[in-house]
């Protein structure tokens, strides 16, 4: 167990690694001198030049590296040229809104998921399975900004149920503040639990016949401790591996949902970052989200060992 521990830990500093090059390089052959895109054209030569001491892009590219990787070893991923504070202190500021939409989406997304895709393998071939295929295909083809748009109009405009956008004022109480989470949760909730509900259901499909299923309603267990405890806890790892894409992903791609909800997260700050070229914040942002993408694999490869006892052999 422990050399699979070590294994997964020594691949997730490979993938942070290349992600760091990789940021780096896309950051700086961006077209366009950064420095004058940020100042503007009313900026003098002068001006530029000092911005790119400022920003250290005025070194050769190989003391740029080094110099972002020595930041990154002491924790630092910058300073904000827009904003004027560290770049960790502004996605700190922002990481509440995020961090809340994604748990939610990923509750809804698997309260829908896990039930709907176990009774459709459990009834295959049903109409209540076709029904789940066809609706699964449906949702996983929607947008989820054109679905919160519908529900913005709606929940929020016509009913007048939930805010239309925003995140509350900032003495807004935390109930107020997940009132304004729902739609942009639900939105993303719905079009991710077709996914999850695809591979539930296939998994399901791939034990139900198996020998120690019918072993064990030989032994007249009921349907519902067949289905759960045997059935569905060796199907579990690959919906496992599927709800962690699915939750970093979440994490990575509420930018556009963000937008539309007009919620200040990650993904807002993204946004302003690109049309800004605040390169720091957009250098800062991608590395913390492929880090949350990296740890919350590995966390799904640590659950593997508490699921299936094969793996710590």
């Amino acid at each position: 167990m422990t050399r699979y521990v070590l294994q997964r830990l020594l691949g997730m500093l490979s993938v942070m690694f290349v992600v760091v090059t990789i940021v780096f390089v896309i950051v700086r052959v961006a077209p366009g001198d950064p420095a004058a895109v940020m100042l503007g054209p009313d900026a003098t030569p002068a001006d530029i030049e000092a911005l790119r001491g400022r920003l250290g892009i005025d070194q050769p590219l190989v003391m740029q590296y080094l110099f972002f990787l020595g930041q990154l070893l002491r924790g630092d991923l910058g300073q904000s040229i827009f904003l004027d504070m560290p770049v960790a202190s502004a996605l700190l500021d922002r990481a509440e809104p995020t961090f809340f939409l994604t748990l939610f989406s990923i509750l809804i997304a698997s309260a829908i998921a896990l039930p709907v895709g176990i009774l459709a393998a459990y009834r295959r071939g049903s109409f209540f399975d076709q029904s789940v295929t066809t609706l699964t295909m449906l949702a996983a083809s929607i947008p989820s900004f054109w679905l919160g748009l519908i529900l913005i109009q709606v929940f929020a405009v016509r009913l007048g149920w939930f805010p239309v956008a925003g995140y509350g004022g900032p003495d807004a109480s935390f109930a107020t503040r997940l009132s304004h989470l729902v739609l942009p949760a639900f939105a993303l909730g719905v079009v991710s639990s077709a996914l999850i509900t695809r591979f539930t259901r296939a998994s399901m499909l791939d034990v139900l016949n198996d020998d120690y299923v019918r072993t064990a309603r030989s032994k007249g267990m009921s349907e519902f401790r067949v289905v759960l405890k045997h059935a569905f806890k060796n199907a579990l790892i690959p919906v496992l591996t599927v709800l962690g894409l699915t939750a970093a992903l979440l994490v990575s791609g509420a930018v556009v949902t963000e937008t539309v909800f007009s919620l200040p997260g990650v993904g807002n700050l993204v946004v302003s970052a690109v049309l800004r070229r605040d390169y720091p914040v957009i250098q800062g942002a991608l590395l913390v989200i492929a880090a949350i993408y990296v740890l919350i694999n590995f966390g799904i490869d640590m659950l593997y060992l508490m699921i299936d006892p094969r793996v710590r052999y």
